[in-house]
């Protein structure tokens, strides 16, 4: 793994993570708990789902996967950004390939929805480099607790395998090794940019943002408490 130079102050004390990962992790911790325990991701992680409210959720996150990936797919050939740019990991066709198995038609979009949308397209100007952090919490959450979603959904709302396209990975043979590839992937894109902070803050914007959105999906779809 790529070794990041520590900033030092005048006291000769480390002031921040030696990598990238390892600084959006702590940055996120809290965040990441508070995810997984309110909102539509915590009703689900429960067993309290509906299927329609899981067709709300997809239909929310779709323009979500969409923009990233279009940001994503613009910055490829960037020498930081492109390091993470696998479109293995795309979701958007996944999840519309899933709205289409539920019948789901005239659901609502939520304004936080678009809000996070327009937060992945101001990562994705300039530089591009912000998108790293929306990657993280999006991909790394899907090959993860996602896994453990899917697994739930089946068994709660009898969801059928094509229904659950949004958390299958066909072109990729062993997740867990791919985890650990795209961890390494985001480790050298931190080592060849300068904006260290700002990337984990932005890391932090994307936690909220999915909090913020499941916690009003939830009282969209009537599942509060």
């Amino acid at each position: 793994m790529l070794d990041r130079v520590e900033q030092i102050d005048m006291a000769g004390r480390s002031t921040r993570p030696a990598s990238l990962l390892e600084a959006m992790r702590e940055r996120t911790k809290v965040l990441h708990v508070t995810a997984e325990r309110t909102g539509i991701v915590a009703e689900l992680l429960r067993g309290r789902g509906t299927r329609a409210a899981y067709a709300v959720l997809l239909r929310n996150l779709l323009p979500v996967y969409e923009a990233m990936e279009a940001e994503l797919l613009r910055h490829a050939a960037s020498p930081v950004t492109g390091l993470i740019v696998r479109p293995e990991l795309h979701r958007s066709a996944a999840i519309a390939a899933d709205l289409a198995q539920l019948d789901a038609r005239d659901l609502p979009l939520l304004p936080e929805a678009i809000t996070y949308v327009s937060a992945i397209r101001e990562a994705g100007s300039g530089s591009g480099h912000p998108l790293l952090a929306h990657a993280y919490t999006r991909y790394l959450g899907d090959l993860s607790g996602g896994q453990i979603i899917k697994k739930i959904l089946a068994r709660s709302l009898s969801l059928p395998h094509e229904a659950l396209s949004f958390y299958e990975f066909p072109e990729i043979a062993d997740i867990p090794s791919f985890k650990n590839e795209y961890r390494e992937a985001l480790e050298q894109a931190g080592g060849a940019m300068t904006e260290h902070d700002s990337v984990v803050e932005e890391a932090a914007t994307a936690f909220q943002l999915n909090i913020t959105l499941s916690q009003a999906l939830q009282a969209a779809v009537g599942l509060d408490g």
